[in-house]
């Protein structure tokens, strides 16, 4: 993985190429490249390690013009990040190909080829796929037929884009396990791993399906197969947001720009979704009304924050709706023994509804016996939501920065619906659901209010330039938020941090607790603030720098050794979305001290395709 860029036009495909690849940086990547075939039919490569500037500095001095070309940036899965494992990777000087993905059979098929005479200069699995399509294409064909003769070879996950120098106006793409979208223009096509990619040229799309493989060539033709090598026909979509969804305009990093985004986006998620005095079910599909009623309990799987926001629906599901709930780790999901209680409806979370262990756990839940799927995304055309019974849309447009933000909030603004809708058909009390809807209709204009507290937050950020660790608390349903709050934290500044219910203090974390180690704790007005009040004394006692964010209602104090910064009241039950907002400023604005890539962290990926 990470990001792939293909173009098939009437024209230089060169610039096309690199400013998909500059589109595609906030992924996260290690090494970029780019082969292109000339009009005499001659491939050409040009890889860099590092940055796209790196790879864009290269081309300045050695052009790669032609109007058929691959590219992409790599995040390393196999071989250390180095120009000879960066793709695009080539057999002889014929065959080029970039990957997404993992392939876990390369080791024997890599001893195969080494014993037919193809030689490897990377580490990587991918130049072993290079290989083996070079091997099928000697042996007959054209190359889509190659392509499909080699992928029954392959087990594992892929996105592929494949040229040959024998068919210079081809492009072959295949995907199973990793997404792959094929962009339609006039005369010419894309294709790409994420359309932000090609919105430069076309906000028209097909999204490839599981199984599928594509055949682009020149005068924007294009050919798809299923996996049984059938001809299908899949949909074209229009995107749905503008290109300046993918801009920074005048904020410093995306993720500041996503942080302040989130009034906007939290209301376009409740938009046409609010009753008068309830959520109607229909939002979640014709016929869901009638399964909500069915519904005897809940299963939510998910992977990092996105699993944070199942852990707070959890405590909003039993309260509001009286259903059981299980929230579970997408990697671990489907290897254990599952046991599927009668009537439980499986709900998936996913920014981008390509992550591998989700998906996996989905297509495995598939065969358990569930109820229902349901699926809550951000990305209409994405496999989990093709593949779920049931979806919502969060409606937070495009996340560019890696640690998510806006992704979070209107995920848990969408199961708040959930929650209502589900309590609707349950049972729940008329005025309960009428003020839950009033208190989601003022969220908006109540997380606005936060945001204008950035500049208190940023002075607050100074006191953890010099720190190495942190520690979060919360109760209740602010638990998952304090757990959000320390990976937001590590993920962005490198700070090692930690979360856990205050109750827990005493059974072990209070001894971790010093002058050197900042205690971060959120104080909503609900039935649990007296507690947590005691919990946040024993930190006192103990010579522990606490930072406090309290209800504007709430009796905190500042005093030596605690600094507290009041926040809108709102209601108790949508708190934990309105707290997220100012752990997140304060992420941000200790990374923005500590000088690292806020919008492209180390070591991460923002949309992770592989298991």
């Amino acid at each position: 993985m990470c990001g792939i860029v293909g173009a098939v036009a009437e024209r230089n495909v060169e610039g096309i190429l690199l400013e998909g690849l500059r589109r595609l940086e906030y992924r996260g990547y290690d090494s970029a490249g780019m082969a292109v075939l000339a009009g005499s039919g001659e491939l050409q490569r040009r890889r860099a390690l590092g940055k796209v500037a790196a790879l864009e500095a290269m081309l300045e001095e050695n052009a790669l013009p032609g109007r058929c070309g691959i590219a992409h940036t790599r995040w390393a899965t196999h071989g250390k990040p180095s120009e000879e494992n960066a793709h695009p990777h080539q057999s002889g000087d014929r065959l080029a190909l970039v990957h997404n993905g993992i392939i876990e059979n390369h080791e024997p098929l890599r001893r195969e080829l080494q014993a037919a005479g193809y030689a490897f200069s990377s580490q990587t699995d991918t130049e072993v796929v290079a290989h083996l399509l070079e091997h099928e294409y000697r042996h007959g064909g054209d190359l889509l037929a190659a392509v499909q003769r080699g992928l029954s070879r392959l087990e594992g996950a892929y996105a592929l884009a494949v040229v040959h120098a024998d068919e210079p106006g081809v492009i072959v793409g295949a995907r199973k396990g990793s997404p792959l979208v094929v962009g339609v223009g006039i005369d010419e096509a894309f294709l790409g791993s994420d359309p932000l990619a090609l919105l430069q040229v076309t906000d028209r799309f097909i999204y490839l399906e599981e199984g599928d493989v594509v055949r682009l060539a020149a005068g924007g033709r294009v050919e798809i197969f299923d996996a049984a090598g059938q001809a299908v026909r899949r949909p074209v979509q229009s995107f749905e947001h503008g290109d300046g969804a993918a801009s920074k305009g005048a904020y410093r990093h995306f993720m500041l720009k996503e942080i302040f985004e989130q009034p906007a986006v939290i209301a376009a998620a409740l938009e046409g979704r609010l009753g008068e005095r309830s959520v109607p079910a229909e939002c979640f599909g014709p016929d869901a009304e009638a399964l909500f009623a069915r519904v005897a309990q809940v299963h939510i799987v998910a992977c990092g924050t996105s699993y944070h926001a199942g852990l707070v629906a959890r405590y909003w599901l039993e309260r509001y709706a009286g259903l059981p709930v299980q929230v579970e780790v997408a990697s671990e999901y489907r290897y254990r023994s599952v046991v599927v209680p009668e009537n439980t409806l499986f709900v998936t979370l996913s920014q981008s509804g390509e992550t591998a262990d989700t998906l996996a756990a989905l297509r495995f839940a598939r065969e358990q016996g569930y109820l229902a799927t349901l699926a809550i995304c951000n990305v209409p055309g994405s496999s989990l939501v093709r593949e779920s019974a049931l979806t919502l849309m969060t409606q937070a447009g495009p996340e560019i920065g890696v640690a998510s933000t806006k992704a979070f909030t209107t995920q848990l603004t969408a199961l708040m619906l959930l929650t209502l809708a589900l309590g609707r058909v349950k049972g729940l009390a008329a005025e309960t659901q009428a003020e839950l809807v009033d208190a989601l209709r003022d969220l908006p204009q109540r997380v606005g209010r936060v945001l204008q507290l950035d500049g208190d937050i940023e002075a607050l950020s100074t006191a953890f330039a010099e720190k190495h660790h942190a520690l979060f608390l919360g109760r209740g349903a602010h638990f998952p938020i304090a757990l959000e709050g320390a990976l937001k934290l590590k993920e962005i500044s490198y700070i090692h941090a930690e979360a856990y219910p205050a109750g827990e203090l005493k059974h072990g974390p209070l001894a971790l607790v010093d002058s050197e180690m900042p205690v971060i704790s959120v104080a909503p007005n609900d039935e649990l603030l007296d507690k947590l009040k005691s919990n946040l004394q024993e930190v006192k006692a103990r010579g522990g720098e606490l930072f406090v964010f309290a209800d504007e209602r709430v009796g905190i104090a500042e005093e030596p050794g605690v600094r507290v910064l009041h926040l809108p009241h709102v209601h108790e039950a949508l708190a934990p979305i309105l707290y997220t907002v100012p752990l997140q400023l304060l992420s941000y604005h200790v990374a923005v001290l500590k000088g690292t890539d806020v919008d492209q962290p180390r070591n991460l990926a923002k949309s992770v395709t592989v298991e």
